[in-house]
């Protein structure tokens, strides 16, 4: 088992930034790649950006060049820096662990809300 807890989120003006903050605890050996999703009211959960236990990061075309995943071994702590924030980025953002031999785990979410 894996557990997430999720900080970080907030109202920012668009433009602004925000840094979101995901701790692992548990079976944190049996994480391969940290995953961060976000759900805008009315709309499908996406893919945001993915996190590979060698650091290979992947992300959606939407937030390409404005967030950066990273993940801080050391502190078993996932982060997700968005810069040049915009209204379209408004969602309840979560953080996913995946096994890699089909098991997920899920933070709890935090809301991300930008102003125009």
């Amino acid at each position: 088992q894996v557990q997430l807890v999720e900080s970080g989120g907030g109202l920012v003006q668009a433009g602004g930034s925000l840094r979101l903050s995901c701790a692992a605890s548990g079976s944190i050996l049996s994480i391969n790649s940290m995953n961060w999703y976000r759900q805008a009211p009315g709309k499908r959960r996406e893919l945001v950006a993915a996190i590979s236990i060698g650091d290979i990061t992947h992300y959606t075309d939407s937030v390409k060049g404005r967030f950066t995943a990273s993940r801080d071994n050391g502190k078993n702590t996932a982060y997700l820096q968005m810069n040049n924030l915009k209204p379209e980025d408004t969602a309840v953002y979560y953080c996913q662990a995946d096994t890699g031999v089909g098991y997920y785990y899920w933070g709890q979410g935090t809301q991300v809300t930008v102003s125009s």
